[in-house]
């Protein structure tokens, strides 16, 4: 971390949230992207960007130093989309995978050349119903360090998406999985834990011996859950699904900003690939309900036990960030509540249709 004569550096961080369009009546996702970005007013118009599917949208915060302002910009942009889709007959919901069905499979590749050069390299799975994630981004200005951090995250990541898991529907039913969106995207060659590299020369040929073989379509395709930024000087941070909730969202970029400062400042463990990969589905399957493979350790161990220890470690930063009382509420609510996966499940337990539970498990009803 940076300092100055004044003292430590306040690491910036920013927010890229996902969401999909939903019918209210059934939940089928609707094509309408284009015309709700359109609705939006234009202050906010600028923080809205094309995604891949038009039944999908996404928003952006502007760079923030503090946590209250990152939630004033993620309430504001949420609400000012989820008015403008409301105004085009859909409902915004959060939500991290297609919960009933895609009727239009088509991506937006009819208007946008790299989604056409996307869907024509990688075929059916391009066709895949959307998905939604949630990105965060921390600044860090040495591109090598950039590196090395992503790497000294391996092993912390499946935690971050265990307690963003909200994505247990597919085709209307329930898939056993409290992210299925993580599952989903295992079909992608280039998605899935960031591998053990060292430095941007390590990295770079890396990603030159992917494009070669095909597997990845050009160097914009490094899409592991952790990555250096390709606009910005900052490492981002892609595991977690969209959280229901802004404060969910807020909850998940302290957490990332704390985990990225002390990574800074930490030696890489030594984490097998196949410990990595099995944490990760340990947490796409169970969330927060049960237990979870600590990838540290090779060992399962309680959800929230893994929790405790992550917190103990990230609070020298925590505090350095003024973000000890949020990432504590945070994690409280979600220990009392649930995940958006175990949210959803409890209200369709209790006989909501799943049109509804979406919509209030989003905030949107």
């Amino acid at each position: 971390m940076s300092t100055s004569s004044t003292g430590p550096v306040v690491r910036t961080f920013g927010v890229e949230e996902e969401f999909l369009l939903l019918d209210p009546r059934t939940a089928v996702n609707l094509p309408l992207a284009a015309e709700v970005a359109g609705r939006l007013p234009p202050p906010l118009r600028d923080r809205s960007r094309p995604e891949f599917r038009p039944s999908m949208m996404e928003m952006v915060t502007d760079v923030c130093t503090s946590t209250e302002e990152l939630s004033q910009q993620l309430r504001a942009g949420r609400g000012a989309a989820a008015e403008a889709a409301r105004q085009a007959g859909a409902a915004l919901i959060a939500v991290g995978a297609t919960p009933v069905a895609e009727a239009d499979p088509q991506t937006a590749a009819a208007t946008d050349l790299r989604f056409r050069a996307i869907t024509d390299h990688y075929g059916p799975i391009a066709r895949d119903p959307a998905l939604c994630g949630c990105h965060v981004h921390v600044g860090v200005a040495d591109p090598d360090l950039a590196v090395e951090i992503c790497t000294r995250l391996r092993a912390d990541l499946p935690l971050l998406q265990a307690l963003t898991a909200n994505s247990p529907l597919s085709l209307g039913t329930d898939t056993g999985y409290a992210s299925w969106r993580c599952v989903q995207l295992r079909r992608w060659p280039t998605v899935g834990p960031w591998p053990h590299l060292r430095s941007t020369t390590e990295f770079e040929r890396t990603v030159a011996a992917l494009v070669a073989s095909g597997d990845m379509m050009d160097d914009s395709m490094v899409l592991w859950w952790a990555r250096p930024s390709r606009s910005f000087p900052t490492v981002e941070i892609r595991a977690a699904d969209v959280c229901p909730d802004p404060d969910d969202t807020v909850l998940l970029a302290a957490l990332v900003r704390a985990l990225v400062d002390t990574a800074a400042h930490t030696p890489a463990p030594a984490v097998p690939d196949v410990l990595v990969n099995a944490a990760h589905g340990s947490a796409a399957r169970y969330g927060m309900s049960g237990t979870l493979l600590d990838a540290h350790t090779g060992r399962a161990r309680p959800a929230w036990d893994l929790v405790g220890a992550l917190v103990d470690r990230i609070t020298p930063a925590l505090r350095r960030h003024h973000d000890v009382e949020t990432v504590t509420a945070g994690l409280h609510r979600i220990h009392r509540d649930g995940t958006g996966a175990e949210r959803q499940r409890r209200l369709l337990a209790e006989g909501l249709s799943i049109p509804r539970t979406l919509a209030r498990v989003s905030g949107t009803q």
